[in-house]
């Protein structure tokens, strides 16, 4: 209670020894769960890994020889520029608050609460990372803080998409001289250096124009009834 409702002062304190709480509380939870299916269903599962393993590390060589690449490039025309991304997986310990299911709070190592992060999952746009009394908590899609910058259908028309604390997104400042249609694919422009470009966000619902530009009802593709890990972008380039 007093983590909900009390000042700033006293909510700090009380978050951060709940949270170290509540994350142990996981860690243990984990470690039993795992070492239940390792006795018990440990054949299938190294099979299951094994196999996954090879295709992440196939995926893995294929995006270093790239990225590398791409640094020699840049190397080559003398550019300051370079490929250097950095994903960290994150887990979701608990809801901010009662009954708002669209804020968790993340534990995240090393975190800088100076910036704002991407959060996606299996390679959706679940939402933003934001400091709150210096941790860091997730705003998932339907937050009405949520927020960042898009490209809408295959003209890439700019626009910011935002949560509702409804089901569907909105995205808003779409030019109006965009032709948008329902059913147009809506992904991340990595304009604000939050997301890499090219992430799914959802499609077009409907479009309504309103004082010179357009506004588009968007259904996202991330549906987050069951938040639990997800994977924070601390560095897109």
């Amino acid at each position: 209670m007093g983590a909900l409702y009390y000042t700033n002062n006293i909510q700090g304190p009380l978050i951060s020894a709940l949270n170290y709480l509540k994350s142990n509380y996981h860690n243990s939870t984990e470690f039993i769960q795992d070492n239940i299916d390792k006795h018990i269903f440990q054949a299938d599962s190294i099979a299951s890994l094994k196999e996954k393993l090879q295709k992440y590390e196939n995926n893995h060589l294929v995006m270093q020889q790239m990225a590398s690449e791409v640094n020699d490039l840049f190397k080559a025309n003398n550019s300051k520029l370079k490929a250097d991304p950095k994903v960290e997986l994150v887990r979701a310990i608990s809801y901010e608050k009662f009954g708002n299911l669209n804020r968790v709070w993340i534990d995240a190592k090393d975190y800088n609460s100076s910036k704002i992060y991407g959060l996606t999952y299996n390679e959706l746009v679940a939402g933003i990372v934001v400091p709150e009394n210096g941790k860091a908590l997730g705003l998932l899609n339907r937050d009405i803080q949520s927020s960042y910058a898009v490209f809408v259908g295959k003209k890439r028309a700019p626009g910011i998409a935002h949560g509702n604390n409804a089901k569907n997104l909105v995205v808003k400042f779409i030019p109006a001289w965009f032709e948008i249609e329902e059913g147009d694919e809506v992904v991340t422009s990595g304009l604000d250096r939050i997301f890499f470009k090219g992430l799914k966000v959802g499609r077009v619902l409907s479009v309504k124009k309103s004082q010179g530009y357009q506004n588009a009802i968007i259904e996202p593709y991330y549906e987050s009834n069951d938040p639990n890990y997800f994977y924070m972008i601390k560095r897109v380039k």
